[in-house]
């Protein structure tokens, strides 16, 4: 077995975010390779985080972004279980992602559940199938616009990994200048 040096515990710590012993763990279980620890520890992140789903997160916080000058504008209400959770700035840092994406993206639905029946037909001629459709209009389920790799729901998986805490993203709105003018105002006629 290979003797874990502190440098080596303090490296996956900062790479993973998990705690001391965990990280200890992970290296003595595979040798002091870091890449394989940080592995075992996203695996484990990624089943805490499915036991935590079911729990209420009633606190949170309003995210609001504007982009482009002024041109396009997101609000985004991300909740968590603690006002503690809620003031750190791992948790800040993911609402903001969450709301640039928004920006980004322009998802008509926070997940694909929200998507009605009846629209469904109509997105998959869209957008040609039903998976490129859910990938467009659903927030949770588009690649993330910083590591496209993972989707939206990937990054708060790791969130809640790091944190502890069951994340939602309860709901958004995006306003972007012009974006309706097809439409005639009847306030401005």
């Amino acid at each position: 077995m290979t003797a874990i040096s502190a440098s080596q515990v303090k490296d996956l710590r900062e790479l993973s975010g998990a705690g001391i012993m965990e990280c200890k763990r992970a290296l003595e279980q595979t040798n002091g390779d870091l890449q394989q620890a940080a592995a075992i520890l996203q695996q484990q992140g990624l089943a805490k985080a499915e036991k935590k789903s079911g729990r209420a997160a009633q606190q949170g916080l309003i995210e609001p972004y504007i982009h482009g000058g002024g041109r396009i504008g997101v609000i985004v209400e991300v909740n968590c279980e603690t006002d503690f959770v809620a003031r750190t700035a791992d948790f800040k840092t993911l609402a903001h992602d969450i709301a640039m994406q928004v920006a980004a993206t322009s998802p008509r639905v926070v997940s694909a559940d929200e998507i009605a029946s009846d629209e469904e037909a109509a997105l998959e001629r869209e957008f040609g199938s039903r998976d490129q459709a859910v990938a467009a209009v659903s927030l949770l389920d588009q690649p993330f616009i910083k590591d496209p790799k993972m989707t939206v729901r990937d990054l708060i998986r790791a969130s809640i990994a790091k944190l502890g805490e069951n994340i939602v993203v309860r709901r958004f709105a995006r306003f972007e200048v012009g974006a309706d003018a097809e439409r005639p105002d009847a306030a401005g006629a």
